[in-house]
């Protein structure tokens, strides 16, 4: 497996070494951009982006029906004279919108672990997939070439701590990681929610934030408050004479309310608790009946 990862890792610096990850497609000396035929190529099966903004594809096709493809797709020769998107899906697919019938091409000859590695790694460093995909980006680094987080995060220009929260947003339940890719709920929300360890509680309070609109410090005091709850606190029992006890008994029986006495030798008060003004009606009446 090592000298495995280190073939892959040299011919991926060697194809597109980690300065220049973002502009892979840019034809490098002697080079050459080929038109090829939209219907020739056929889409990556190493694309981590499973979601393309619509809005964003429509004025990428106008831009190109007025301009043409500024930076030629990514793609490698295969059998029976047709090819396989390596990078620039989205030229492709934009392109076919346009009613271009030829798309500029820069061909390369990788192998499907290079042009898997490459697929990911451009991405990432694109920043042109939502967090979740971006997960299954790394994911898939570490699952298919057997990468460390430190070494996702040295290939994509990351902070390591940066690539393990990534990573742990696949812990998420899946109904929540949903969320955060329909953008319903932000980065900052699913790392908050990461802190609660029962799944039922992550969804929950996920559901909450989605229905209240909540912001992400209200979603972060919420888990505070969950995973850090206030001690109950205790409340202290009253010691009370059993003659001051029997005497409220009498009273709340006479008077058909709450009686409380407080006594502090031969001193102190009486509390009459009333819920309505039938209550008050009937205590007034009865204490005048006494007098």
């Amino acid at each position: 497996m090592n000298d495995k990862r280190k073939v892959l890792g040299r011919g991926l610096d060697t194809l597109i070494p980690a300065a220049r990850v973002a502009t892979a497609a840019q034809p490098a000396s002697g080079e050459m951009i080929h038109q090829l035929s939209v219907e020739q190529i056929d889409r990556n099966p190493y694309q981590t982006r499973s979601r393309f903004d619509e809005t964003a594809l429509a004025e990428l096709a106008e831009s190109i029906k007025a301009s043409g493809v500024v930076q030629p797709v990514l793609v490698r020769p295969q059998l029976g004279g047709r090819f396989q998107l390596i990078a620039g899906e989205r030229r492709w697919l934009a392109s076919q919108r346009a009613g271009k019938t030829t798309v500029p091409a820069i061909v390369k000859q990788v192998s499907n672990e290079q042009a898997m590695e490459m697929t990911i790694v451009e991405n990432l460093q694109r920043e042109d997939l939502n967090c979740v995909e971006q997960a299954r980006a790394y994911e898939r680094l570490g699952r298919e070439f057997g990468l460390t987080q430190e070494q996702m995060a040295q290939r994509t220009g990351k902070e390591r701590s940066s690539v393990a929260n990534f990573l742990r947003l696949l812990k998420l339940p899946s109904e929540v990681q949903a969320l955060v890719e329909e953008n319903k709920l932000s980065f900052g929300h699913a790392k908050a929610l990461m802190s609660l360890d029962s799944p039922e509680a992550v969804l929950k309070l996920a559901n909450r934030a989605v229905a209240l609109s909540m912001s992400v410090r209200q979603v972060e005091g919420t888990v505070h408050r969950l995973v850090h709850p206030e001690p109950k606190r205790e409340k202290a029992e009253r010691q009370i004479d059993p003659n001051v006890r029997e005497a409220e008994r009498q009273l709340q029986r006479a008077l058909g309310v709450r009686v409380q006495i407080t006594d502090n030798k031969g001193k102190g008060r009486i509390v009459i608790e009333y819920k309505s003004l039938e209550d008050f009606d009937r205590v007034v009446e009865v204490l005048g009946r006494e007098s």
